[in-house]
């Protein structure tokens, strides 16, 4: 089992540690609810060292980004960012990852930990032309800042002016000294940042940040809240609500699908679902009191198993039962019911609009 180089600083904070895409990983600290409440209302702190960061450059960098992603690499301005799966030409998704533009000949991709080798043998199995491919993911520290007081704890140790980088862009600039990436981005539904660094400066980076939001409630947070963060602002978990045996428009994620710009990776596929339907289609949905959906866990409609539950949790910030799920496009419709099937007995379920949560955004 690998190791972040914050994985020593986790334990001796009492975070409790589990196995993670090859990595111990803290899954909390204080308590999930604690955690997931403390980034609703205060910040958080995340160590991702664990996620994969590739490099692509070169005069062929943008034609070969723009083959495997299927967002719009050359509509983006310089020092944006996307969120894009990337897909086979089947239409399956590889993985869905964040595509960084410095310029046309040079690219951050930013990738899923559980992912990281089936998807550097994937990318580079489809370049061609003039370009350098590289993997700097065991040299790249990743620590982002999540909640309602992240910018003015980030502010605290930087003079960039952290209230002009928009959502989804990023600068370059130091912290606490430390030159990096500054990218508005995050997991969790709530206004942060992401800092991209050199690997050794883990601990000291991690060490700055909490002491510059000892008094704005800053906590660390493990993965079990990084999880119910993320789904209740819908935000997809690849092997769980994407994976090789779906597609972006069966997962509803048609806007990520840019078929303007030309012939990609899944193209031909994906328009004809978008065109013809698909026979599944992500849906997110509430239960009632009772035991939560978890993933797996089997949908039912007019007695016969329709469908499945990718993701479900009881909701920390809403104080209900939450989950998504593939059904049948006759059920995707809001207020359609079906059951869930949980230890042999069937609870009901409605259909919902999603994001189940949206932030309030600053006046």
């Amino acid at each position: 089992m690998k190791h972040t180089p914050l994985s020593a600083v986790h334990e001796k904070m009492g975070a409790r540690m589990v196995e993670f895409a090859g990595f111990a990983m803290p899954v909390q600290y204080t308590g999930i609810i604690e955690e997931h409440t403390a980034v609703r209302t205060k910040a958080g702190l995340f160590d991702l060292f664990h996620m994969g960061e590739f490099w692509l450059t070169g005069p062929d960098a943008l034609k070969n980004v723009q083959k495997v992603v299927t967002q719009d690499a050359e509509a983006l301005s310089d020092r944006q960012i996307a969120y894009t799966p990337m897909c086979r030409p089947d239409g399956s998704i590889v993985d869905d990852l964040l595509v960084y533009r410095w310029n046309a000949e040079k690219f951050l991709l930013v990738v899923n930990a559980s992912n990281m080798k089936k998807d550097f043998d994937w990318i580079k199995s489809q370049l061609s032309g003039t370009y350098e491919f590289e993997d700097h993911s065991d040299r790249t520290g990743l620590i982002a800042i999540q909640g309602p007081n992240a910018q003015e704890i980030l502010q605290k140790l930087t003079r960039q002016n952290l209230k002009a980088i928009k959502y989804y862009w990023f600068t370059t600039g130091k912290v606490n000294g430390v030159e990096m990436i500054i990218s508005r981005t995050g997991y969790t539904g709530e206004d942060g940042f992401e800092l991209y660094f050199p690997a050794e400066k883990s601990e000291m980076m991690w060490q700055a940040l909490l002491e510059a939001g000892k008094d704005h409630g800053l906590v660390p947070v493990g993965l079990g809240a990084r999880d119910t963060l993320r789904l209740e602002a819908r935000l997809m978990l690849y092997g769980n609500d994407i994976s090789d045996q779906t597609t972006p428009i069966e997962a509803n994620l048609d806007w990520t699908v840019k078929f303007a710009k030309g012939p990609f990776n899944g193209s031909e596929v994906l328009k004809k679902q978008k065109e013809a339907g698909t026979t599944k289609t992500l849906v997110g949905f509430e239960m009632g009191k009772g035991p939560a959906p978890r993933h797996g866990y089997a949908i039912f409609s007019q007695g016969k198993n329709v469908g499945e539950v990718t993701s479900g949790t009881m909701s920390p910030t809403l104080q209900k039962n939450i989950g998504l799920g593939y059904v049948p496009p006759t059920l995707k419709a809001i207020d359609s019911t079906f059951e869930v099937e949980i230890r042999g007995k069937m609870y009901p379920a409605k259909v919902i609009p999603t994001p189940f949560y949206t932030r309030k955004k600053d006046k």
